[in-house]
């Protein structure tokens, strides 16, 4: 089986914790659901969630053919890109665990005796890892997931996507059980802790925040699995493997959606190798042949609730980007999309998102950015302009569309497609000879100025946010 411990170094990763990457492989085939994320594709090998990738792998054998109608390539995605990367460790320890999937283990030594029989339940405000978690853990320890405030939109998804029944609330649970012990997963504050639970009843915490103010206080020890990790679901998942222990097929899924969701589909600032490893390995163990896909329709899931999403979530939650070289221009033109039911609640943020698009474009090396903001009740779409070069663009690519006063916004009408209304008619723009222009004003901004991605510990959605960055200081001033 391959090493769980880190020795060797990856190319990209935290120092001291760097689980063993590795190349293509093939993997074997565990159909589950009927999603077209998964098995049904009818694939063979799943490539640790990057066949489809594969499959549709372009001319110069590293973007993605995306519109064969027109001719368009796009770039892997990141989260493609770290899948296939570890194709191969994923392969070695999904074939190395037993076939069988059992509830139980070879050598009780591996099973904290604390957390048999007991409840595992997440925080309030409960999110996608703490649901995900919570059934996880219940599977490898065998005990029982309990909710500690109603799911949302994405943990609906994920378990509608897997096949899995959604847990009872903790208040059914303690009525049938008053005095049943309990794990905390996703958090050990008391502040989001549901208040049916008695701190008395608390033996277990699993978790990977840091330790703030009002973190429970114990009179006898407990069980403590804390990791500086980029999700609760991938301790897990990894413990499963260092068990030898096969999680069931929708189990793995669940933890493997949990991951995304907590480390904005791998690109935020928690994110470790780790985490990167258990999605490919997840990806493997569950079937899941197309892993942009199932990030895809996760994140729109996501989106139909906005006030978890903050503006890095929103800009890089679905976001593409397609390479071009012609005479007049050469460079990557990124699109990002947010499909919801609501677009003003979104666009009403504009002063917000610009200045993320800005800092992305820059961040990413990007010749311009585009968010495009879809109503799909009223099939309405509008397009963010961050700067000169994407107004430049959309103008040649979206001829008599019309923009707000300040010409950062413009009226797709019924363009709602990235696939089919947008990137061919920018793709057209850029072949009839479309340049950037000369005259985009005087940008400043570096790198460093663009301030950290942080994680918030007090908030249960973790949001992610931007600190210290010149363009939200001085936004009307920057130019993209």
């Amino acid at each position: 089986m391959a090493s769980l411990t880190p020795h060797t170094k990856p190319a990209q990763g935290p120092a001291g914790a760097n689980p063993p990457t590795g190349g293509p492989t093939s993997g074997d085939k565990r159909p589950r659901s009927d999603s077209k994320s998964c098995a049904s594709l009818g694939h063979d090998d799943h490539h640790a969630g990057g066949a489809e990738a594969l499959r549709l792998t372009g001319p110069d054998g590293l973007t993605k053919r995306y519109d064969d109608d027109h001719g368009i390539v796009r770039k892997r995605t990141n989260i493609e890109k770290v899948v296939l990367e570890r194709e191969a460790a994923a392969h070695e320890i999904a074939t190395a665990l037993p076939k069988e999937i059992t509830t139980v283990p070879k050598v009780d030594l591996w099973i904290p005796e604390a957390l048999k029989e007991v409840v595992f339940v997440g925080h309030l405000v409960t999110d996608l890892d703490s649901v995900g978690g919570a059934i996880g853990a219940a599977a490898l320890y065998g005990g029982t997931a309990a909710l500690a405030s109603e799911i949302n939109s994405e943990t609906a998804f994920a378990l509608k996507e897997w096949n899995v029944k959604k847990p009872p609330t903790i208040e059914e649970v303690l009525e049938k059980n008053p005095n049943a012990q309990i794990c905390l997963v996703d958090h050990q504050q008391t502040s989001q802790m549901n208040p049916n639970i008695i701190p008395d009843n608390v033996v277990g915490v699993i978790d990977h925040h840091a330790l703030q103010s009002k973190t429970i206080v114990t009179d006898r020890p407990i069980y403590i699995d804390i990791r500086p990790w980029g999700s609760m679901s991938t301790i897990i998942a990894h413990t499963f493997l260092t068990h030898q222990r096969r999680p069931p097929n929708g189990v793995a899924g669940m933890l493997l959606c949990a991951i995304l969701s907590d480390t904005l589909n791998l690109q935020g600032p928690t994110t470790t190798e780790w985490d990167r490893l258990m999605v490919a390995v997840l990806s493997e163990l569950s079937g899941v042949d197309d892993i942009q896909f199932l990030a895809t329709q996760q994140f729109k899931a996501k989106s139909k609730e906005l006030a978890g999403l903050s503006a890095h979530g929103l800009v890089n939650g679905d976001q593409k980007s397609f390479s071009f070289k012609t005479e007049t221009f050469e460079g990557d033109v990124g699109f990002a999309v947010v499909e919801t039911t609501d677009d003003a609640v979104i666009i009403d943020r504009l002063e917000e998102l610009l200045p993320e698009i800005v800092a992305c474009k820059k961040e990413k090396e990007l010749s311009t950015l585009f968010l495009a903001v879809v109503n799909i009740v009223s099939l309405k779409g509008t397009l963010l302009l961050c700067g000169p070069s994407e107004r430049s663009l959309a103008q040649a690519a979206f001829a008599g569309c019309t923009t707000n006063e300040a010409s950062t916004l413009m009226d797709l009408g019924k363009r709602v497609s990235r696939k089919k209304d947008y990137i061919p008619a920018i793709t057209q723009a850029i072949k009839r000879g479309w340049t950037k222009p000369m005259d985009r004003g005087q940008s400043t901004v570096d790198i460093a100025s663009l301030g950290k991605l942080e994680v918030d510990p007090l908030d249960p959605h973790q949001k992610v946010v931007r600190k210290g960055s010149v363009l939200t200081t001085n936004a009307k001033q920057v130019v993209g």
